[in-house]
Protein backbone atom coordinates (compact mmCIF):
# COMPACT_ATOMS: atom_id res chain seq x y z
CA UNK A 1 0.00 0.00 0.00
CA UNK A 2 1.27 3.59 -0.79
CA UNK A 3 1.06 6.17 1.81
CA UNK A 4 2.64 9.76 1.14
CA UNK A 5 2.48 12.34 4.13
CA UNK A 6 3.12 15.58 4.13
CA UNK A 7 4.39 17.74 6.88
CA UNK A 8 3.86 21.54 6.07
CA UNK A 9 4.74 24.18 8.41
CA UNK A 10 6.81 27.72 9.06
CA UNK A 11 10.59 27.70 9.13
CA UNK A 12 11.66 26.39 12.29
CA UNK A 13 8.43 24.86 13.27
CA UNK A 14 9.78 21.41 13.71
CA UNK A 15 8.49 19.67 10.41
CA UNK A 16 11.78 17.98 10.27
CA UNK A 17 11.86 16.15 13.76
CA UNK A 18 7.91 15.74 13.09
CA UNK A 19 8.93 14.03 9.65
CA UNK A 20 11.66 12.04 11.09
CA UNK A 21 9.30 10.67 13.82
CA UNK A 22 6.63 9.98 12.08
CA UNK A 23 9.16 8.22 9.50
CA UNK A 24 10.04 6.00 12.39
CA UNK A 25 6.94 4.97 13.70
CA UNK A 26 5.24 4.25 10.36
CA UNK A 27 9.26 2.13 9.27
CA UNK A 28 9.63 4.37 5.81
CA UNK A 29 11.46 6.79 4.14
CA UNK A 30 12.06 10.30 4.93
CA UNK A 31 12.54 13.38 3.09
CA UNK A 32 13.74 16.46 3.71
CA UNK A 33 12.36 18.60 1.35
CA UNK A 34 14.62 21.96 1.91
CA UNK A 35 17.50 19.16 0.49
CA UNK A 36 16.04 19.66 -3.27
CA UNK A 37 16.08 23.38 -3.29
CA UNK A 38 18.70 24.86 -6.12
CA UNK A 39 21.78 25.89 -4.39
CA UNK A 40 21.01 29.47 -5.96
CA UNK A 41 17.85 29.34 -3.21
CA UNK A 42 19.88 27.62 -0.53
CA UNK A 43 22.55 30.34 -1.03
CA UNK A 44 19.10 32.80 -1.14
CA UNK A 45 18.14 30.89 2.60
CA UNK A 46 21.43 30.90 3.88
CA UNK A 47 21.17 34.81 3.94
CA UNK A 48 17.93 35.20 5.15
CA UNK A 49 16.69 36.35 1.54
CA UNK A 50 12.70 35.41 0.86
CA UNK A 51 12.53 32.83 -2.11
CA UNK A 52 10.66 33.91 -5.13
CA UNK A 53 7.42 31.55 -6.14
CA UNK A 54 10.31 31.32 -9.71
CA UNK A 55 12.85 30.16 -7.28
CA UNK A 56 10.28 27.26 -5.65
CA UNK A 57 9.32 26.14 -9.35
CA UNK A 58 12.10 23.70 -9.84
CA UNK A 59 11.91 22.87 -5.88
CA UNK A 60 8.06 21.94 -6.43
CA UNK A 61 8.71 19.86 -9.68
CA UNK A 62 11.85 17.89 -7.65
CA UNK A 63 9.36 17.40 -5.12
CA UNK A 64 6.81 16.85 -7.18
CA UNK A 65 8.71 13.81 -8.82
CA UNK A 66 10.02 12.47 -5.76
CA UNK A 67 6.47 12.05 -4.76
CA UNK A 68 5.42 10.62 -7.65
CA UNK A 69 8.47 7.66 -8.30
CA UNK A 70 7.49 6.81 -4.67
CA UNK A 71 6.91 3.16 -4.08
CA UNK A 72 4.86 2.50 -0.66
CA UNK A 73 5.18 4.75 2.39
CA UNK A 74 6.69 8.34 2.50
CA UNK A 75 7.04 11.06 4.89
CA UNK A 76 8.07 14.46 3.74
CA UNK A 77 8.63 17.95 5.17
CA UNK A 78 8.17 21.03 2.95
CA UNK A 79 7.18 24.37 3.44
CA UNK A 80 4.45 24.48 0.68
CA UNK A 81 2.47 26.92 2.57
CA UNK A 82 0.82 28.56 -0.31
CA UNK A 83 -2.50 26.82 -2.01
CA UNK A 84 -0.73 26.89 -5.58
CA UNK A 85 2.47 25.15 -4.25
CA UNK A 86 -0.13 22.22 -2.67
CA UNK A 87 -2.03 22.07 -6.16
CA UNK A 88 1.50 21.98 -8.57
CA UNK A 89 2.48 18.80 -5.71
CA UNK A 90 -0.95 17.45 -6.36
CA UNK A 91 -0.85 17.45 -9.84
CA UNK A 92 2.58 15.96 -10.07
CA UNK A 93 1.70 12.89 -7.73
Amino acid sequence: MSVKLLVMGVSGCGKTTATRALAAALDCAAVEGDDYHLPSSQDKMDRGVPLTDADRIPWLDALGALLNDADGRLVMSCSVLKRTYRDRLRAAD
